[in-house]
């Protein structure tokens, strides 16, 4: 697993990633594991915006996948949806991306998303695909 936080850190994190607060706990292809906090990522009536849970979910999807085909490959989400469960109002979101499938060209997986006290306020699914050498 260090090898894989190592990797991400040398590339460095997402703008977007940044100002969202993200941070990964864990990462390899075929789990990870990241949180973000619920404060500067509302909406006007002070519930987690459902974007932020998106946010989250393609952020550990195309961590995972990018893990999975390499430095030399560029990778792009081509999919994504999320059901929201429950809110969050304070704290902080993990999110738990599990592999569903590692491919040649396309890799997806599934996000639980959970607040605090372990509900799970989001569930989402992300597809990438992987292209060409760089």
């Amino acid at each position: 697993m260090t090898e894989f936080l190592d990797a991400i850190r040398q590339r460095g994190a997402g703008a977007l990633d940044k100002k969202m607060g993200i941070e990964i706990i864990e990462a390899s292809p075929n789990r990870l594991v990241g949180t973000m906090p619920v404060e500067g990522n509302t909406q006007p009536i002070g519930l987690l915006h459902g974007g932020a849970n998106v946010v989250l979910a393609e952020s550990l999807g195309s961590i995972g996948t990018q893990l999975h085909a390499g430095a030399n490959k560029r990778i792009v989400g081509v999919d994504i949806n999320a059901t929201h469960h429950k809110s969050a109002t304070s704290g902080f979101v993990t999110g738990v991306a599990t592999a569903v499938t590692l491919g040649k060209t396309l890799c997806c997986y599934e996000i639980e998303i959970t607040n605090d006290k372990g509900e799970r306020t989001c569930s989402a699914r992300i597809t990438c695909l992987i292209l060409a050498d760089r």
